[in-house]
């Protein structure tokens, strides 16, 4: 098997590198400190057009391969951890649950201003009794009598990007009496009435990303929002997190190749100083 890069991968590679250290290395202390993500480098990735790299032309995306996004990730994650994150959750964990189980209809409304980065996305299925153990989800989604909403209620922790999402994929039971089996998934957008995101929560590292909890009270969802089936949601789930290791491995690397150059520099940097 040939391990090495094609000439527009590598392409694509350098271009990364290059809005890597020119775009977000300068900034990356300052909004980790601050413990906020600047919405100006935002957009300049959507130019550069980093939230749809592995999606279909079709759908606005850039129609490349899951190796082009994953030197996207390693070289962004080199010098800032959460912007790695940032496009892992939109690119990896978001963005599949549409791609793969969503109506025409619904990747034509909210795939496309995905991946063309017009708008960002999250995952919420992380709770405060069930992080790891995604079957312990309490969320609910009722569907109302004329069958034309679910109305959710629970609380979701830790959704990364949540602080400036604009579409949020939520799992909730629709069937409290069959446990997961019956988690079902939703699209769900930030304006609806009812849906509420709390401040970011303090972290030890990875600060810059937006992570906070998010408050679903009463939130009614139109029913041509939910994602497949009703009781396909741990099924969704669980596909997304599985590409989404993808992400976060390459994140990984970047991180860990970041960590070497910075050693290096430093270890030359003592090298030249002891010989003065």
């Amino acid at each position: 098997m040939d391990f090495k890069l094609t000439k527009t991968q590598m392409l694509q590679q350098e271009l990364f590198r290059k809005f890597a250290e020119t775009e977000i290395k300068p900034i990356a202390k300052d909004m980790d400190e601050a413990e906020d993500y600047d919405r100006e480098l935002l957009q300049k990735l959507q130019k550069i057009g980093a939230f749809g790299i592995p999606y279909s032309r079709e759908y606005g995306g850039q129609g490349a391969d899951v190796l082009t996004y994953t030197l996207c990730m390693e070289e962004m994650s080199k010098v800032d951890a959460s912007t790695g994150i940032t496009l892992s959750v939109h690119t990896s964990l978001c963005c599949p649950c549409i791609n793969e189980f969503g109506t025409e209809e619904q990747k034509q409304k909210y795939l496309r201003p995905l991946v063309d980065g017009s708008k960002i996305g999250c995952f919420g299925l992380t709770e405060p009794g069930a992080g790891t153990d995604a079957a312990g989800v309490k969320t609910t989604a009722d569907k109302t009598e004329d069958g034309k909403y679910y109305v959710l209620n629970g609380t979701k922790m830790f959704t990364t990007n949540s602080g400036f999402a604009d579409t949020f994929i939520v799992f909730a039971l629709t069937d409290k009496s069959k446990g997961p089996k019956r988690m079902s998934a939703f699209i769900v957008e930030r304006e609806f009435e009812g849906l509420s995101v709390g401040p970011n929560i303090e972290r030890m590292g990875i600060r810059a990303a937006s992570n906070c909890e998010v408050i679903y009270e009463n939130v009614k969802v139109p029913a041509e929002n939910l994602l497949g089936k009703e009781g396909q949601g741990y099924k969704i789930a669980m596909t997304a997190l599985g590409g989404g290791r993808i992400g976060i491995g390459a994140q990984s690397v970047g991180i860990a190749q970041g960590a070497i150059d910075e050693t290096l520099k430093y270890v030359n940097m003592v090298a030249v100083i002891s010989k003065l």
